[in-house]
């Protein structure tokens, strides 16, 4: 388990402490100019509702703002099949209001005569904020079910009000072009439930893309990828009962940039003036990249970096990619 400690000295990072969250970074709990806390909650298939539902309460009261749940987290059978207004979500809704948090809910999702592997996310009253369907389902195991699992078809990335949140789940995770729309949509954390860990598969996606990712698995366990790929934490079955709780903060303001067009004058002003509110956080020279963050509250990494002209790296490969189309002599839209 890769584990970061917390600064002392720091109301945030006492509040994280008290409730048992780790942070992604020393630096992130104490200064987090987008903080958000996120619970992944990890289980074999086959846990009661009553089971999965306590595991939700205990951790909504120790207070967050999104929590996660496993694939299909009932289970994909003969039996599991339920709508929106089936128990799983019914009652995943009615904590999702007691605790005002949002719920990634997986569930085997019966409607209008098809079957599909969703993930539901609920919102802090309990509504049902979006759905997104599994768009690359195993053949051999749920494509062959009767009824089968229908595959998918739109990506989703939901504004909350801490951030914009990408759903994928499982088996997606070896399609590139599904985690690139998820970046097009402005992902900036990404909620993987899945069957298995799928390791370096899914840290490509967050190096490839430079959003942050939290699995929940059946294993059970939660990997966290920060912007960079980089690995945060890998929590396997550390609670009771064989399953994984894991709590992490994570700042959404933090930014990564390639150092093309960046470094030199643009970087070295804003660390010369505005260097009390906005640190160099990492320096990667291989990847030519680097991480800027804010280094105390009300203050914004990114929006400071764009008053100085720095593009983010995300902006800058995707403008590249278009004027290099221009270059070839077409364009994509």
């Amino acid at each position: 388990m890769k584990r970061r400690s917390f600064l002392n000295n720091s109301a945030l990072a006492l509040g994280a402490l008290s409730t048992g969250f780790q942070a992604r970074s020393e630096d992130t709990t104490r200064f987090a100019a987008r903080p958000v806390r996120v619970v992944s909650i990890a289980f074999h298939p086959g846990m009661s509702l009553e089971a999965i539902a306590a595991l939700v309460d205990q951790e909504g009261a120790r207070g967050s703002d999104l929590i996660a749940l496993p694939e299909t987290c009932r289970g994909l059978n003969a039996q599991s099949g339920e709508d929106l207004d089936g128990p799983t979500v019914r009652a995943a809704a009615e904590l999702a209001r007691k605790h005002k948090t949002y719920i990634v809910c997986p569930i085997d999702r019966r409607t209008a005569g098809l079957r599909h592997n969703s993930a539901v996310l609920l919102d802090r009253a309990g509504k049902v904020a979006t759905i997104y369907d599994k768009i690359y389902p195993v053949y051999q195991a749920e494509c062959v079910l009767d009824p089968p699992v229908h595959p998918g078809e739109a990506v989703r990335v939901y504004q909350t009000d801490f951030g914009r949140v990408g759903l994928a789940i499982c088996f997606d995770v070896n399609w590139a072009a599904l985690w690139q729309h998820l970046s097009d949509q402005g992902a900036e954390l990404v909620i993987w439930p899945s069957a298995y860990s799928a390791g370096r598969s899914l840290q490509s996606r967050a190096i490839a893309y430079n959003y942050y990712i939290v699995s929940s698995t059946w294993v059970p366990d939660c990997l966290v990828y920060d912007i960079d790929g980089e690995l945060l934490v890998h929590d396997h079955a550390n609670h009771a009962n064989n399953a994984n709780v894991t709590r992490v903060v994570l700042d959404l303001d933090r930014c990564i940039f390639h150092q093309d067009l960046n470094r030199g004058k643009k970087l070295d002003k804003l660390l010369s003036e505005r260097g009390a509110d906005v640190e160099q956080e990492k320096w990667l020279p291989m990847e030519g990249w680097f991480v800027l963050r804010a280094k105390r509250p009300g203050i914004s990494a990114r929006e400071v970096a764009r008053q100085y002209g720095l593009e983010e790296l995300r902006p800058y490969i995707n403008r590249s990619r278009r004027e290099i189309d221009k270059c070839r002599g077409w364009q994509f839209s």
